[in-house]
């Protein structure tokens, strides 16, 4: 709500909005890159918070890490234009253009930052970091890719997305974990096909906002406030459900993506990807499962006669999407061919 009342909040959204439609309408290498910077400079006041030490921080560090992508990304296309006239493909000059764009949104070798950002920040800067900032790189990425560098790059997020989100016990870090593995996902589609990549990314953008609505609510930082947590159960219910489908198990909308997705990849023979992300799908499973299963069945003495009466309307409309999760693929099942 802080954010809906404060007008100079709402003034740097727009200018996070209008940025990524500069940089993807952009004809210009130089174009792009004004959009990004333009990008970074709106990002920055939403994440810093003068009453809160950990976003001072994270917005800082956030500075830092774009910065530096930036001056390689204009290093790199500055470097492309003075030495080959005509933009013939160059492995060492795309590999570099990749390298800035992939450091922009997070992904592997570059995805040191991410966790520790994402710990600094509150839910709604949350969701922005891991939806609309993918959105410019990924697209520039598109236009000029270096084929054999971009698989190694989705093989690795696949698994440490996966791997890296074992040992979490902040909510924060394990859906930033989430996200470099649903990177992996999107990388790969947007080498098939843009409205594919899309596609993606609208879908895990609409279970990404449930789940971070969920915790604003119940303002949840860390697993063991799963437990605590004696909401009604189809509230609790319903929040599981929303993990089940960010994991992508079957019944529910979260698997209609990577089932398109596995599709696609298969009919272009890329074979050794489909067995890696379906293998890390398995290990996401287990730990969100692990979760659910602990917050569910373990009796947790502490505030027991305490009961959360929060009459938010949000949550009314969660609970509908949530139903939407659940009866996702009967949908789909009229919009596959």
């Amino acid at each position: 709500m802080y954010l809906i009342l404060n007008s100079n909040k709402m003034f740097f959204l727009f200018s996070l909005f209008f940025s990524t439609l500069i940089s993807i309408s952009s004809n210009s290498w130089f174009g792009c890159w004004i959009g990004l910077e333009i990008n970074l400079l709106s990002f920055i006041p939403l994440i810093s918070n003068s009453n809160n030490m950990l976003s001072s921080e994270a917005s800082l560090k956030y500075f830092l890490v774009q910065s530096i992508a930036s001056i390689n990304f204009l290093f790199s296309i500055l470097l492309k234009l003075i030495f080959f006239k005509n933009f013939e493909f160059n492995n060492i000059i795309s590999i570099m253009i990749n390298s800035s764009l992939l450091m922009k949104m997070g992904s592997f070798p570059f995805h040191f930052w991410f966790p520790n950002i994402m710990e600094g920040m509150s839910w709604f800067n949350n969701f922005i970091l891991m939806t609309w900032q993918k959105i410019t790189p990924m697209i520039l990425l598109s236009y000029y890719f270096n084929k054999n560098f971009l698989i190694i790059i989705i093989i690795m997020n696949s698994i440490i997305g996966s791997i890296g989100g074992l040992n979490q016990t902040s909510l924060r870090k394990l859906m930033a974990f989430s996200s470099i593995n649903n990177l992996g996902w999107m990388l790969s589609s947007i080498m098939i096909s843009e409205n594919l990549w899309m596609f993606y990314l609208f879908m895990y953008s609409f279970i990404i906002s449930m789940m971070c609505s969920f915790f604003y609510i119940f303002n949840m930082f860390f697993i063991n406030q799963l437990f605590i947590f004696n909401m009604n159960y189809m509230v609790k219910l319903f929040f599981f459900i929303n993990f089940l489908s960010l994991g992508g198990l079957p019944p529910f909308i979260g698997f209609f993506p990577k089932w398109i997705v596995i599709n696609f990849l298969l009919i272009n023979k890329f074979f050794i990807i489909t067995f890696i992300f379906i293998m890390m799908s398995l290990i996401m499973l287990f730990f969100y499962i692990r979760i659910i299963y602990s917050s569910f069945l373990f009796n947790y003495m502490k505030l027991k006669w305490t009961k959360f009466f929060i009459k938010n309307k949000l949550l009314y409309f969660i609970n509908f999407f949530s139903f939407i999760s659940i009866t996702g693929m009967i949908l789909s099942t009229f919009f596959f061919y």
